[in-house]
């Protein structure tokens, strides 16, 4: 049985366990709707969240993603300068701002790696593009100590931003900390975990992801450990179809027992970089329709925020295991209004699972198998 190959993070000295806590800050869309600037943002910078998965030429994509709330801290350097960062499983490079980006008040409103303050640092003539759905990051790449969760990573190759896209001066978190497979990273760049395998920094070629609900506290990514705590009964473990992304087989969604999206099987990739549960824009129409949503110009699906108790489950069988959405996991309360996790995806038929899933289900990443594993969290 494969669960005995795996060391729970409760019995082993504790010391061995590297986590990182995860903050639930404000999200970009919190922020400009006090300002009463979101109505102007989202028209300038639509959300588009497959742009994220159109790597080419080197260049990784990124997307504009104004409800990513979930963020860590790490330190580059010796002595160590910390940064917020996005802990992006659907992305690979590593990315923080720096003193070489003067021109964009994304830049200017974060903290800056200042290469000159650490002695470690070592420059590189490379350059790394990050694509986004508007504008770009772009920068150089360094190498440098890494401290992440405990973990001292040394000569981990990272960007340096030189300019920024403009939206970015919205969002809570400095940089971005990619999980993907070293195929999708940009300009080449070891991924951050890649080296934590490599160096033996690590027990256990995999990591896992807890997200609290509400609590601005609590959420934890874990690397090495499986930790039984976050979780309540057994881990379903589902195979990868790809490994570039954490890409993995999705057979249906139904709700009442009714097929209404991926009707014969879809491919989906399990991201904790993407707010919502995102799919081909008929299947999201069809389950925002069957829970009682209407659609707005912008895709945002609204409900009646009194009327969750009575809105249906929504589940979704991945490997032949049913995980189950309740209302209250896949709705979301805003300004005065409440709208469903169910994002449009537009033509693409790959579906995201970000966070409106992750937070119901503990999740394991595993490299040495290649495998995701589930479970309701505790």
């Amino acid at each position: 049985m494969m669960k005995w190959a795996f060391v729970l993070c409760a019995l082993v000295a504790f010391s061995e366990c590297f986590r990182v806590p995860l903050i639930k800050g404000k999200t970009a869309r919190q922020t400009l709707q006090e300002k009463g600037l979101w109505e102007e943002y989202r028209k300038r910078y639509p959300y588009q969240p497959w742009n994220k998965f159109q790597t080419q030429n080197g260049a990784e994509s990124m997307t504009n993603d104004a409800d990513l709330s979930y963020y860590g801290v790490i330190s580059l350097g010796t002595p160590p300068q910390s940064f917020g960062v996005i802990f992006d499983t659907g992305s690979s490079n590593l990315w923080v701002p720096s003193v070489y980006c003067t021109s964009s008040s994304a830049c200017n409103n974060h903290r800056k790696f200042n290469p000159q303050s650490s002695s470690t640092y070592q420059s590189t003539q490379q350059t790394v593009q990050i694509a986004y759905g508007t504008g770009s990051m772009t920068g150089l790449l360094g190498y440098d100590t890494l401290e992440v969760g405990g973990i001292t990573v040394s000569n981990q190759i990272f960007g340096l931003s030189e300019t920024e896209a403009p939206f970015l001066a919205n969002m809570q978190w400095d940089g971005i900390l990619g999980l993907a497979f070293p195929s999708l990273s940009a300009s080449g760049a070891t991924p951050v975990f890649d080296n934590m395998m490599s160096q033996g920094l690590v027990s256990q070629d995999l990591f896992s992801v807890y997200l609290s609900g509400n609590s601005e506290t609590g959420s934890v990514v874990l690397f090495g450990e499986i930790d039984s705590q976050y979780y309540t009964g057994s881990l379903k473990w589902v195979p990868l179809t790809s490994e570039t992304y954490w890409q993995i087989k999705m057979d249906s969604v139904t709700i009442n027992g009714n097929v209404v999206a991926c009707a014969g099987g879809c491919q989906a990739i399990v991201d904790t970089g993407t707010s919502l549960i995102v799919g081909p824009s008929n299947d999201i129409s069809n389950m925002n329709a069957w829970v009682g949503a209407s659609t707005d110009q912008y895709g945002d699906a609204t409900v009646t925020c009194g009327n969750t108790q009575n809105m249906p489950e929504v589940t979704f069988t991945l490997n032949g295991y049913a995980f189950t959405l309740p209302a209250s996991a896949y709705v979301s309360q805003g300004y005065g209004s409440c709208s469903t996790g169910f994002g449009n995806g537009g033509s693409d038929q790959l579906w995201i699972l970000g966070d409106v899933f992750i937070r119901q289900f503990y999740t394991v990443f595993d490299r040495q198998y290649n495998m995701v594993a589930f479970a309701p969290i505790a």
